[in-house]
Parts: C-alpha cells; sequence; structure tokens
C-alpha cells in the first residue's frame, strides 16, 4: 500500500462531480459505476460506501482489485488503482456511516488500498 501524493490529496478536496469506480468479476469482464458517496479514510486508503452495490460487490467480495476515477474543477484527471476489501463491521464500516448520507443504506465500505495513482499517463507513484 503507498500514500497518496500531496498534490493527489488536494486534487481529491477540488474534486467535481462524481467519481468513476471499476470492479471486475472473475472472468474479468469490467463493471463500472458513478459513486458520489466517497472519502479519505486515510493517506493509503480511500472508501466508497455501499448503498446499492449489486455486480460491484460480487466483484470485490471475489477478490477484484479497483480503479478510481475523479475530475477536479479545472478538468484534471486522477485514477487511483489497487487492492479493495469489504467491511460491514468495523472501524472502516463505522467511518463510513460518519459520512454516508442518512437517507442512503451504507450496507458496507469497499476499502481501495492505494497502489497505483495516475494524472492521465503520469504515473505520480
Amino acid at each position: 500500500m503507498s500514500k497518496l501524493p500531496e498534490a493527489v490529496k488536494a486534487a481529491w478536496e477540488a474534486r467535481n462531480g462524481p467519481a468513476v469506480f471499476t470492479t471486475v468479476n472473475e472472468g474479468a469482464m469490467p463493471n463500472t459505476i458513478y459513486v458520489t458517496c466517497v472519502a479519505l479514510y486515510d493517506d493509503s486508503t480511500i472508501l466508497i460506501a455501499d448503498n446499492y452495490f449489486d455486480k460491484t460487490q460480487q466483484n470485490i467480495l471475489a477478490g477484484s482489485k479497483g480503479s478510481l476515477l475523479f475530475m477536479t474543477g479545472d478538468n484534471k484527471t486522477f485514477q487511483i488503482k489497487g487492492s479493495l476489501t469489504y467491511h460491514k463491521t468495523g472501524p472502516v464500516y463505522d467511518h463510513m456511516k460518519t459520512w454516508n448520507p442518512k437517507q442512503h443504506p451504507g450496507h458496507a465500505a469497499a476499502a481501495l488500498a492505494v497502489e497505483e495513482v495516475y494524472s492521465g499517463a503520469e504515473s505520480l507513484l
């Protein structure tokens, strides 16, 4: 697991619109969804609230890695790739429940461990 560069953390705070989250199934077929309920957990982990996952949940539980793509207000894009874990209880889940909007169920939290970071084709790690 790697730490997000400071410039990427600053870009995260300036992100605009939903992020794009991708997992793959056991046959390597990608599944991509928009996510709005996301947050930094620490310098090495991004959380995605499982409010309405279906295929995404199945993919994570089958061992999929993930990719999260976001854009800043000035149209600069960043992609974070890494391993995923799924939390239905515990500190990660409890943290998600503090910021996930109350009108959403928050079934679980998907934790993306930072392994690679890109801005366009440029590797930032």
